[in-house]
């Protein structure tokens, strides 16, 4: 039989051999304890229970020197805890508590050490684990000479990820292990809040409401405690925050409104670490986030970046520009006015204002829709914002030289309508109104005619607003056939209707007296003459200029000179409607509706009206060409088409006259089987 001394190290059997009693249990314990461990693996549950009371009766009387092996008994206590033998974990639990018992009196205890081994076991799932290792970490932390609280980052991920777990027990250990932790830090002057902040950030997006509202909370704290610490982080934070400002569940809006409005009042700039390009990226990225609270604080964030580091934020203008016009699509419009004073706030530096309103005659140009559905809301915000005049005036600019005439004939008619319309431009309206007497009105009138032109009625419009009547009236007779369409009638008819609402009291109010207004009746006649009789413009025209008297209010009929009459009558072809307006003698009629002749060559208070005109007949030339383009082009399409099916329908009816009875044994094509 061999002899046991012979299977031993010979540095053991000297210290078991030893005079000194720690010696000797020391080299004992060296043997005793890795076989007692490997028996907890044994497939038999009687060994891992014998094991379990064997490893307790050791502990309990080696107790400090047990703690070098505590690694490898805390992994195999970690395996115990979820043994499928219900003795076996009985047994475990039992040396479980002992262990902790000898741990939390030792001093020889490395956390240093243990750490990785805990962070390894953090991302198990097993419940009876998971309670298992809550508990030793509400132990350890309950130690005051261990620093659990410095190596919290290397677990806390772990202890968010049993938040969610289906067990209500190990969810409510986790919670209260982790606001132990928070009322830690809150106390304590040294946290890297850093490393903590990023694991926060990821959890705040996880499915659980339970674990996103405790992320959020944490957050929350870190803002209000982290200082210089978290100011590279804030962007990463910001990320988090803002969706979750959308939640379904109230308590994490109300938490994650509260922390947005502590980031939106730190003061820190790019010099302490703050990272501009982070936080507008992270704005620009929620821009298209699908819940509207998300959205808007998103544009505050922009607002309130341009406020406080304008020229940064401008140096990156070209990545959030885009998204900025894509947002003016948004279904919200709260959203849209928000993003029109960011807009605005960026185009208050001329070289700014022109490329925006560029991009968005283009975005107008390119999404028709938007023009239609929002392109009224738009405008008239920038008007507010940017001054009404300067954004008419480079709108003008832009689209007099439009390539799209379609386009441009569309957008000057919507420009026309909100002219005319909105209350917003009361100013712009009483600028315009003096365009004969007054020289800034006159230069709004020139700047804007040159882009009127692309409609005509929108012409029209402009000279009743300016009081240019006589111009008015030439616009209305160099129309053409081709100019009297469809939309030109639907434009006409708003104007009409325009007519009559408080915008043109003055002008309804200057019928009273028709013999000083005498080109104002005739254009509104001209403009009778165009419409349909059946059409409801018609009749309220109609119903308007028989109210106007055919007599002054001087208690006098007026004199009606033959000269007068005959002139009109070879001249005019609403000779016999206007042959009751009284002539007036000379040198009594205003500038803005004197003689025809008189008015458009001399060029009244500096305005050409001549070459107006020749503008006007030269722009309508070339829409009527291209409306002829467009008609050939669409022609030779059908045509193409029609030929194209013809002979297509040729080349199939070839092989069916054929019919060749010798192919009557191929198999059938696939798409015969489909039919």
């Amino acid at each position: 039989m061999t002899d046991i001394s012979s299977l031993l190290p010979a540095s053991v059997l000297r210290n078991l051999a030893d005079k000194l009693y720690e010696k000797r249990k020391n080299a004992a314990l060296e043997q005793i304890v890795p076989p007692v461990l490997n028996s907890f693996s044994d497939q038999d549950s009687r060994v891992r229970y014998y094991a379990c009371e064997a490893l307790y009766n050791i502990a309990k009387v080696a107790r400090g020197e047990f703690i070098v092996f505590f690694n490898q008994i805390f992994d195999a206590l970690c395996k115990l805890s979820a043994d499928s033998d219900a003795n076996v974990q009985s047994a475990a639990h039992l040396l479980d508590r002992l262990v902790k018992d000898i741990v939390t009196e030792s001093d020889q205890f490395s956390i240093e050490e243990f750490i990785p081994l805990l962070r390894e076991r953090m991302n198990v799932l097993n419940p009876y684990v998971r309670q298992f290792l809550v508990g030793w970490i509400t132990v350890l932390d309950s130690v005051p000479d261990i620093d659990m609280l410095g190596f919290l980052p290397d677990f806390l991920d772990g202890l968010f990820n049993m938040l969610s777990d289906s067990s209500h027990e190990i969810r409510q250990q986790a919670d209260s292990a982790l606001s132990e932790f928070l009322q830690e830090i809150k106390n304590s002057p040294s946290v890297d809040y850093g490393r903590m902040a990023e694991i926060l950030v990821l959890r705040a997006s996880s499915t659980d409401e339970f674990t996103r509202l405790t992320s959020i909370t944490w957050m929350n704290e870190f803002v209000k405690l982290g200082g210089d610490q978290l100011v590279p982080y804030y962007a990463d934070i910001l990320g988090a925050i803002l969706p979750c400002i959308s939640d379904k569940e109230e308590k994490i809006r109300v938490v994650a409104r509260e922390t947005n409005e502590e980031l939106r009042a730190i003061k820190a700039g790019p010099t302490e670490g703050f990272d501009i390009g982070a936080v507008l990226t992270i704005a620009r990225r929620e821009l298209s986030n699908e819940c509207e609270a998300t959205r808007i604080e998103a544009l505050h964030w922009m607002a309130v970046l341009l406020e406080k580091h304008r020229k940064e934020v401008i140096s990156f203008l070209d990545d959030i520009f885009p998204a900025l016009l894509d947002a003016l699509s948004d279904p919200s419009e709260d959203v849209v006015l928000l993003v029109l004073e960011v807009h605005a706030c960026i185009a208050r530096d001329a070289p700014h204002f022109r490329h925006l309103v560029v991009f968005l005659v283009h975005h107008f140009r390119m999404d028709h829709s938007l023009l239609e559905k929002r392109g009224t809301l738009i405008l008239r915000r920038l008007c507010i914002l940017l001054d009404a005049e300067r954004v008419y005036r480079e709108l003008s600019t832009i689209l007099e030289g439009e390539a799209d005439l379609d386009f441009a004939s569309v957008m000057v008619q919507a420009l026309n309508l909100i002219l005319l319309n909105s209350s917003e431009l009361a100013e712009l309206r009483a600028l315009i109104k003096q365009s004969l007497s007054n020289p800034s009105g006159r230069d709004l009138f020139n700047a804007l005619y040159s882009s009127w032109c692309h409609s005509p009625m929108a012409t029209i419009s402009l000279c009743l607003l300016a009081q240019a009547y006589q111009h008015a009236s030439a616009v209305i007779q160099s129309l053409v056939e081709e100019d009297i369409n469809v939309k030109f009638l639907v434009q006409l008819d708003k104007l009409v209707r325009l007519l009559e609402t408080p915008i043109f009291t003055y002008l309804r109010l200057q019928l009273l007296d028709p013999g000083r207004y005498t080109w104002l009746l005739k254009t509104l006649y001209g403009l009778l003459m165009l419409l349909p009789q059946q059409s409801a413009a018609f009749k309220i025209l109609r119903t308007r200029l028989k109210t106007v008297p055919a007599y002054t209010f001087s208690g006098e009929l007026p004199n009606i000179s033959a000269n007068a009459i005959r002139r009109t009558a070879s001249g005019n072809p609403y000779a016999q409607i206007l042959s009751h307006i009284p002539s007036l003698p000379s040198g009594s009629q205003n500038v803005e509706d004197g003689d025809r002749n008189t008015d458009i060559s001399n060029g009244t208070n500096g305005i050409n009206f001549t070459m107006r005109l020749q503008q006007f007949e030269h722009m309508q030339r070339q829409h009527r060409l291209h409306c002829k383009s467009q008609s050939q082009m669409t022609r030779q399409t059908r045509r193409s088409n029609s030929s194209g099916t013809a002979q297509e329908a040729q080349r199939s009816d070839e092989p069916r006259r054929s019919s060749l009875p010798a192919d009557s044994s191929r198999p059938p094509s696939r798409s015969s089987w489909r039919s």
